[in-house]
This record gives structure tokens, sequence and C-alpha cells, in this order.
């Protein structure tokens, strides 16, 4: 399994994150696994937008408060409660960058491709495959009211029709693909996804695609902090990368100060097991 690193030939240092000091265990268990409709995004919590420049690129980025969404302040991670799907991490713009730059060069092609971004929280790098053609772009995170509150409106916010003011229905966003959100833990969150290797007859995605099983591209951003929470993430992937031709783009940290994760040890996790033999290629941000 080659790993490709474009454009990043120096790392930046590396910092720790206070936030993870938390314990590496849920507390609590694993909220149910839900499909979120766009006509439940949330009306009651305040959502501001603003916009963020990604060289040349504009998107559309929300801010919700933690507070009036989780009743927390200061805090960007409960395990078992919000895993900091509010916060808008680094590595989801060092991400969108990295696409923007492979669909430049050619390297990757995104139209009538199905498209999973993992612990989405503001959804960015999966808006921007929409953008690019992407017939399929499903957004999983860890808790509902993050859909709900704030990847929901994002969508709004970047792909709504001038004629409306908000969307309730996926028809009304002016890009002709399939967007859908689903809330759950990794652990079993392929329950309910459509395009995975055991809900094959189950699956919803485009008719237009061909019959392979599965993702084409899975995108995820800081989502290796936690030791405990690889093996659950790793066989996820597993469940729901296309076979042979899937990729996967990860933007993280070589290490995780306070629980061990990391690049680096999520790396050694796919290695050991060496059943992913058939990734093309894994993208990477590290610092």
């Amino acid at each position: 399994m080659a790993v490709k690193q474009p454009g990043l030939e120096q790392y930046k240092t590396q910092l720790g994150l206070g936030f993870l000091d938390a314990p590496q265990k849920p507390i609590l268990p694993p909220p149910p696994c839900l499909e979120i409709l766009p006509s439940e995004v949330s009306s009651s919590v305040k959502y501001t937008v603003e916009p963020v420049d990604l060289g040349g690129l504009t998107l559309l980025k929300g801010r919700v408060s933690t507070r009036e969404v989780f009743n927390l302040s200061n805090c960007d991670l409960i395990p078992g409660k919000y895993e900091g799907g509010l916060k808008l991490w680094e590595g989801s713009l060092d991400l969108v960058k990295t696409l923007q730059k492979e669909v430049q060069n050619e390297q990757l092609l995104l139209p009538g491709k199905r498209v999973l971004e993992l612990g989405c929280g503001h959804g960015l790098p999966g808006i921007f495959t929409g953008f690019e053609g992407a017939a399929v772009i499903h957004f999983q995170d860890f808790n509902a009211e993050v859909l709900r509150c704030l990847t929901i409106p994002n969508v709004n916010a970047n792909l709504l029709k001038k004629s409306q003011t908000l969307a309730t229905d996926a028809r009304e966003w002016n890009i002709d693909a399939e967007f859908r959100f689903f809330a759950g833990d990794w652990s079993e969150v392929h329950q309910i996804l459509p395009c995975t290797h055991t809900n094959v007859k189950d699956q919803n995605c485009s008719p237009v695609l061909d019959q392979s099983v599965g993702y084409d591209i899975i995108l995820m951003a800081e989502t290796v902090y936690s030791v405990s929470a690889l093996p659950h993430l790793y066989e996820l992937i597993k469940k729901c990368l296309n076979r042979p031709n899937g990729v996967l783009y990860m933007a993280a940290k070589k290490h995780y100060f306070g629980v061990g994760g990391g690049s680096r040890r999520f790396l050694s996790v796919v290695e050991k097991d060496g059943k992913l033999s058939f990734i093309r290629y894994i993208s990477i941000r590290q610092w």
C-alpha cells in the first residue's frame, strides 16, 4: 500500500490538543444510529455563517454555540456524548485543499463517484466533492445534533438555490447529487449506511452508478485521535470502501497527546491487518 503526501514537504511543529486529555473510553453508551433528513434541520439553535478562503476557493462555514446545542462550555470533547463536531478542525481545511489540488492536477476524478465523509462536522470536504460532480455524498457524525444544527445548515449555505431561504428537501439544493446524513457510533453506523458491503440488498445509491459495492471515496479529518476508537473506525472503513478501487483520504496529526492516537497508530493498524491492500493510496496531512 503506497502512502501519498501531496505537497506536504514540511510538517508543522507537532502540537498537543488540550481537549484530548479527556478519558479515552466513552462514559456513556453510544447514541442510536439514525438517518437525519434535511427537513429535520434545527430551527431553534442560532446559526451564523462566514466565508473561508481556501486558496481561491471560497466555502461558507457555520458557527453554532456548543453551550446552546449540548449545554457545554469551553469543551471540545465529552466521550460518549459529544465528539467535537461543532468545531472546525484544521485538518478539515487541509483536506479540502488537498482534494482541490488533486482535482486540478487530474489525479482525482469526482464526477459520478460515491463519497462518504466520516466524522464530518462542518462537512466542507464532502460539500467540495458535490461541487466537483460527485453523484452521492453521505455525511456521518457521532452526534445527530451536529448534523441538524451544523452540517445540514452548511450544505444549505453552500448549495441552496437562490430562490430558497432554507432547504427541507434535497431537491432544493442547486447540485444534482444525493446528499444524505447519518448519525451514530463507528461500531454500529454501518448498519444504516446504504453503500456498504453488508447492506448491498438495501442500498439506495444512484442507479446511474455501476453495480460495484461500497463508497468510491472516503474522507476523514481529525478522526484518528482516540486509540480505543481506531479498531471500530478501521472495521467501518473495510465495510464501506469500494473494492478494489476505493480511495481513502485522511488528514490527521502524527500523534495526539493525551490519548495516543494519530496517523502513525492508524497506519500501523492498517498494515498489521493487511486487508486493505486494494486501496490505491492514502493521502495524509500530518503535523
